[in-house]
């Protein structure tokens, strides 16, 4: 990999990523916490944003992984450059940033229908 640095490019947007995740997990968490704290428990309702907790959680692991696999791929990269040597190694850790990125959008997009099926289910069941 001629270009060590253009690994390490990628990781602000992946910050991004992460920075908008954990807002939807706080706010997940603290709707939880409300509906767990009133008085009629919706069983239903508090297991499914649970499981959409435990998405949101997958993806922040998978975005976390995709950060230190660029990160470790452009530092490998810049090793072997200076030190001359022809290592293909930083282009798997790449790929594997690559794999992981797209995993944890996979679970994000995943999450989006979901939580829109169930706020749906939340009005209707209000109605």
């Amino acid at each position: 990999m001629e270009n060590w640095y253009v690994p390490i490019t990628i990781v602000p947007a992946i910050g991004l990523l992460i920075l908008s995740t954990s807002n939807l997990m706080i706010a997940l968490s603290s709707e939880l916490n409300d509906l767990i704290s009133k008085k009629e428990l919706r069983k239903l309702i508090i297991s499914r944003k649970l499981k959409q907790l435990k998405r949101l959680n997958r993806a922040m692991v998978l975005l976390y992984l995709s950060v230190a696999s660029f990160v470790l791929s452009g530092l490998m990269a810049g090793i072997s450059q200076t030190s001359g040597s022809n290592s293909n190694s930083s282009i798997y850790l790449a790929i594997l940033g690559i794999i992981f990125a797209f995993g944890a959008l996979i679970n994000l997009i995943a999450y989006s229908f979901k939580a829109v099926k169930i706020r749906q289910d939340q009005f209707q069941n209000k109605c």
